[in-house]
């Protein structure tokens, strides 16, 4: 029963298990994911912190119990990370400003922010690679989509500081 719990969650209810492009299609499902909660569910910022909250420390122990049984230590199945990191600089972009966003500006930013995400969680430039290569447990696995998700964070302030200043 854990077990069969655990590989759900690591693998985002078997999205892992697809054979093409596993990460990219777990972006992109969390980015409708969180449109969905956002903009036409409409369900409060705070309910959504609570959820992304719980998946995040829930997957430091289902990845932790799931890679005890592999012998590579970063499987291409768990993408419970790709859902996380995904998910800071959308939350962060619909909680900045304190202003309702309007649906059409969120598709837009939401496609920025999966193309960005995508680019740093496949590039992994420093310090993402440092953590895919230097922690082979559930923290490395985790934390390098953490950093992906927060440079995309900072692309978006650094585009919006210049386009504010130049535009």
């Amino acid at each position: 029963m854990i077990k069969t719990l655990n590989y759900l969650i690591v693998t985002c209810f078997g999205i892992g298990s697809i054979r093409f492009a596993p990460g990219t299609i777990t972006s992109l499902i969390t980015t409708v994911f969180l449109y969905s909660l956002f903009h036409i569910i409409n369900l409060s910022s705070n309910t959504i912190l609570i959820i992304l909250l719980i998946v995040f420390i829930c997957s430091f122990y289902a990845v932790s119990e799931y890679i005890k049984l592999s012998e590579n230590k970063d499987p291409k199945e768990v993408v419970i990370d790709e859902f996380i990191g995904q998910s800071i600089p959308i939350y962060l972009y619909e909680i900045s400003h304190g202003t309702v966003k309007d649906p059409q500006e969120a598709i837009l930013f939401y496609l920025y922010i999966f193309i960005l995400f995508r680019y740093f969680d496949i590039k992994k430039p420093f310090p993402v690679n440092f953590f895919d290569k230097k922690f082979k447990n559930s923290f490395g696995v985790i934390i390098d989509d953490v950093v992906a998700g927060l440079y995309v964070v900072l692309t978006l302030i650094i585009f919006m500081i210049i386009k504010s200043t130049f535009l």
